[in-house]
């Protein structure tokens, strides 16, 4: 059986059909932007999805990545502003805001951002010290960042984040920056163990100006005893109480005996004690207790027949 005019025409159609149809139609995957070109000119772009253009006039131009994407600054070598050599790595996040620019505005958008990168990078850290390099990553960063960003905004891109991954200084830089540290601490240890010696010795000098203050202060009060004592004792003998003196007169002689009893550098002690002499005084000694815890009364016979009389040791 033959094909009629008709049948084959029919089939020419749709044939067409279905190559307009497979030309025509466009199904862009997600996260991603195409461009349209017409004769070479750009006219749209394409968002995510099933899309319609003019077959056999428009075309496909660029396909576009629309996540953020990232980019491995390598290693390079970048000379401070006090003379040292440091080798310095990173890495670069982007992101394409605008598929028409990212694609037509410049070219090689990866290698454009890398170049910028790198370019930045030895600016901002080639005008710091070494010790600012190394103790302000973040501050380096941030200028990175908006330094990056403003100059690639032309291009329809964000750089999202600039971080500074190694600074690696030379290994002779490295053995002197750790000889300076081992000096600075020990300087720093020194230092405190003088301020700890500074602060026991304040603190001793304290206690021994607490202590002679308190021991003076105990001196003054006793003094203050006996001259009281001594007072009242001659103002008994001014009334004519002989007894009050020969208390005063016992009690101090027993004292220094006492003392002397306890030295501990003397093992033998000779010295002429009439013993008369302190019997009498012990006996005024026990006429004055009397008194006392009798109160007024009349004298006792022993009193008034022998009054205890002092008298000085015969060498």
């Amino acid at each position: 059986m033959g094909f009629s005019g008709f049948d084959i025409a029919l089939l020419v159609l749709v044939a067409l059909v279905v190559l307009v149809l497979f030309k025509g139609i466009r199904t862009i995957p997600q996260g991603y932007n195409y461009t349209v070109e017409r004769f070479g000119r750009y006219t749209k772009t394409l968002s995510p999805g099933l899309n319609l253009i003019v077959p056999f006039v428009d075309r496909i131009g660029a396909k576009m990545n629309m996540m953020e994407q990232v980019l491995d600054v390598p290693t390079q070598e970048i000379i401070t502003r006090d003379n040292a050599t440091v080798a310095v790595d990173g890495v670069a996040f982007y992101q394409v805001l605008n598929a028409a620019q990212a694609a037509y505005q410049v070219a090689g958008l990866q290698n454009a951002i890398l170049n910028l990168t790198m370019t930045n990078i030895r600016t901002v850290m080639g005008s710091m010290d070494l010790d600012e390099l190394l103790s302000n990553r973040d501050a380096i960063n941030e200028r990175l960042l908006r330094v990056v960003d403003e100059a690639a905004h032309p291009w329809g891109i964000k750089i999202t984040r600039v971080e500074i991954k190694d600074i690696n200084p030379p290994a002779n830089l490295v053995e002197s920056m750790g000889r300076q540290m081992m000096a600075e601490r020990n300087k720093r240890a020194q230092i405190l163990a003088a301020e700890g010696l500074k602060q026991s010795q304040i603190l001793e000098a304290e206690g021994r100006k607490e202590a002679a203050f308190r021991d003076a202060e105990a001196r003054e009060r006793s003094a203050e005893a006996e001259a009281r004592a001594t007072q009242v004792v001659s103002e008994a003998i001014s009334k004519g109480d002989v007894q009050a003196l020969n208390y005063f007169v016992a009690l101090k002689y027993t004292e220094a005996l006492t003392r002397i009893g306890a030295a501990t550098n003397s093992k033998l002690v000779l010295m002429p004690i009439e013993a008369s002499s302190l019997i009498g005084t012990l006996g005024g000694i026990g006429e004055i207790a009397r008194e006392v815890f009798k109160g007024e009364g009349t004298a006792s016979p022993a009193r008034q027949a022998r009054p205890p009389v002092v008298r000085p040791s015969e060498t």
